[in-house]
């Protein structure tokens, strides 16, 4: 049987190094999981219960398929509440997690054939997206002096139809504050680029909070997700912000994609919205988690680390270290069975001699898995 070449898509190399961790498991050894973004804790207590309460009243059929509209409401809320932001909640669409929304959005902006720009090292799964609808992704190399993260002098010149930020960054943490943010939305906006901002790692931050593009514009596609500040990962439900004129086509291509999204995790996702403390407390664990691997990474011979804004990694240079960031992370899982990402993830080139390195466990696993590195890296002469 033949098949589609817009299936030939390179694997999500994080996932494979998780299975890989999951068969060591299966076969008895304890695995530190520091390769995955996801957060140790469960959704918030008063979230799951409300679930309780909605399956004890009834079923759980279809919503609509832009999502629960008190969802949607609560949704808008938010940005008035973080950003200060008046948001109609009529552009908020509920969405299967944050791939959904960028199934729609790449969708909705682009035509086959379009070229989408994205920095560069940067989430893995954008590249496979844009190649699975027939778009070409443009990488763009960011630069150490502007922190990882795109500005517009990168992209002088760069034929493009798209651009695809995110703030705080995965693999990096960095983020871009809000005269950075407003000169990539400026030179996308004066050359009639689309722009998507991916911003679901907001509310994950250990200094200054991050900055919405809705703070600077609403022609704009704004991406995010209770996986990751609301520790709703395997829920699936995410959201996404669109220009009000785009809202009835995204609509229509909801429908027919998804129907609607998942009605259980929608409503863990509308009693989350309130569990501020409950939230704020696992940010708070995150932040510990960040001061002990900027000390404990150098201590065991990752000395190339750059602090992170916001989300919860440590993305390490491992030049001096190996050329192979692939077989390294390997050696380190069967080894010292702590699992990490190698960078080529997230960059196909200059990956190659990065690491990612993610806190979003718990405190003990944090501890327990740099005492491995660090006897891991002795082992070697380290």
């Amino acid at each position: 049987m033949k098949s589609s070449s817009r299936g030939e898509v390179d694997p999500f190399i994080v996932m494979d190094v998780m299975e890989e961790a999951r068969q060591l498991e299966a076969a008895g050894r304890r695995i530190i999981h520091m390769e995955v973004g996801q957060p140790g804790t469960p959704a918030p207590e008063a979230a799951r219960a409300a679930l309780g309460q909605a399956m004890a009243a009834g079923s759980l059929g279809y919503t609509v398929a832009l999502g629960l509209p008190e969802l949607r409401a609560g949704i808008a809320a938010l940005y008035q509440r973080w950003y200060g932001v008046d948001l109609d909640p009529n552009r908020v669409v509920v969405t299967a997690g944050s791939s959904a929304a960028f199934l729609l959005a790449f969708t909705a902006l682009f035509e086959a054939g379009d070229r989408v720009a994205l920095g560069e090292p940067g989430y893995p799964s954008y590249r496979q997206i844009l190649r699975a609808l027939s778009l070409q992704p443009v990488g763009i190399p960011t630069r150490a002096e502007n922190r990882l993260q795109p500005v517009p002098a990168d992209l002088a010149g760069v034929e493009m139809a798209g651009l695809i930020v995110a703030s705080p960054g995965n693999p990096t943490g960095t983020m871009l504050d809000h005269a950075a943010l407003s000169a990539l939305i400026s030179h996308c906006a004066e050359r009639g680029i689309s722009f998507v901002s991916d911003e679901i790692y907001h509310g994950l931050h250990y200094g200054a909070r991050a900055v919405s593009a809705l703070e600077i514009t609403d022609e704009a596609y704004v991406i995010n997700s209770f996986s990751k500040y609301f520790s709703m990962t395997g829920w699936r439900v995410g959201w996404m912000v669109v220009p009000e004129a785009h809202v009835r086509k995204v609509e229509r291509l909801a429908q027919n994609m998804f129907i609607c999204p998942p009605h259980a995790s929608q409503v863990v996702a509308l009693a989350a919205l309130d569990c501020v403390d409950e939230l704020e407390a696992n940010r708070a664990t995150y932040a510990a988690n960040r001061a002990l691997l900027l000390e404990g990474l150098p201590q065991a011979g990752f000395t190339k680390v750059a602090p992170p804004d916001g989300a919860f990694y440590v993305y390490a240079d491992v030049s001096e270290l190996t050329t192979d960031s692939l077989a390294f992370a390997r050696e380190i899982l069967h080894e010292a069975g702590v699992a990490v990402t190698p960078g080529v993830d997230f960059d196909p080139l200059r990956g190659r001699q990065t690491l990612r390195f993610s806190y979003a466990r718990g405190k003990a696993d944090i501890v327990e898995g740099l005492a491995r590195l660090r006897a891991f890296m002795a082992s070697r002469g380290v």
